[in-house]
């Protein structure tokens, strides 16, 4: 006769997400029972509910309480706070994790590891997890951007939010607060790429194609175009458009995935409709402009400049 051994469940808050020795020593749990086939060994003081895939913020809150002293940042902050990463960024599994100069590096499977000097104000919470606030976390990566994407991350910081969808009504930034923030870290690498940066960041960019888009407006020598052009200055429910030139009645606007849905497609029809029928020259772009480097949008905007002098 065969006996089976029977297998005391998990307390249901370690049997959904990865959990340190820590929390299971909390919660009662014996250490042979972490080594039952439902439990694996997720590194150093970590474990891992069997058959199951876990989303970054699960790894980043089981390593941030794994390793005191240290906080997600980088990339993998970027991630979390909704800042954006160039697309090349943020696909592989590792967690960045930092810690103060005076603490050791954080050197285990899965995380890269940072020493920095970080300010009171520079971390905070997120559901429990400690992060690099957005404007810290600019800073950090400014190093290892190009020039354009850390302008288009820091128009991402000091944008308007949308407090519906986003729920906030601040920018994550302002740019004396970048100024100062700037000023307080002289000695770190890409600390000149981030103010140069600054100085070309604008608010009302609310993509990373948008962005690159006024960028190559400028380097083709057209003027600086306004952003969220509403064509009736004075009528808050108006119509606006991304980007474009009053003086010369040309908008342009940029349609990225968000605008594919039915709804968002009919108040897009509305709003073209409201620049056409008032004469303006009008331009839809998309990610094939976006891959082309705008190149034949800016040469059509440029024509229709020149047809309204």
């Amino acid at each position: 006769m065969v006996h089976m051994v029977r297998i005391t469940p998990l307390p249901q808050t370690l049997n959904t997400q990865p959990f340190t020795i820590y929390e299971s020593r909390m919660l009662g749990v014996a250490p042979k029972r972490l080594r039952a086939r439902d439990v694996l060994d997720g590194g150093r003081l970590i474990y891992l509910p069997a058959g199951r895939e876990f989303v970054l913020a699960e790894r980043s809150r089981v390593l941030a309480a794994a390793t005191p002293g240290a906080w997600v940042s980088h990339e993998s902050a970027a991630i979390l706070t909704g800042l954006g990463l160039p697309p090349w960024l943020g696909k592989e599994e590792t967690i960045h994790l930092s810690k103060p100069h005076g603490l050791p590096r954080v050197r285990r499977a899965g995380v890269a590891g940072h020493r920095v000097h970080a300010l009171p104000g520079e971390v905070m919470e997120i559901d429990g997890i400690p992060v690099s606030v957005p404007p810290r976390t600019w800073l950090d990566l400014a190093h290892h951007l190009p020039l354009a994407y850390v302008i288009a991350m820091g128009d991402q910081l000091i944008r308007m939010p949308r407090p519906g969808l986003e729920g906030r009504t601040e920018p994550y930034a302002f740019k004396e607060g970048l100024r100062l923030l700037i000023r307080q870290h002289p000695n770190m690498k890409g600390v000149e790429k981030a103010r140069l940066a600054l100085d070309e960041m604008r608010v009302g960019a609310d993509s990373f194609p948008e962005t690159f888009l006024r960028l190559a407006m400028l380097d083709a020598r057209l003027p600086e175009p306004e952003l969220q052009l509403r064509l009736d200055p004075d009528d808050p429910w108006s119509p606006s458009a991304d980007l474009g030139y009053r003086r010369f009645r040309t908008a342009v606007q940029y349609d990225g995935a968000p605008h594919l849905t039915r709804d968002q497609q009919s108040r897009d029809n509305r709003r073209d409709e409201g620049f056409t029928s008032d004469g303006w020259s009008y331009f839809k772009a998309n990610a094939d402009d976006l891959a082309e480097g705008f190149t034949s949008l800016i040469a059509r905007i440029k024509k229709a400049k020149l047809r309204s002098l």
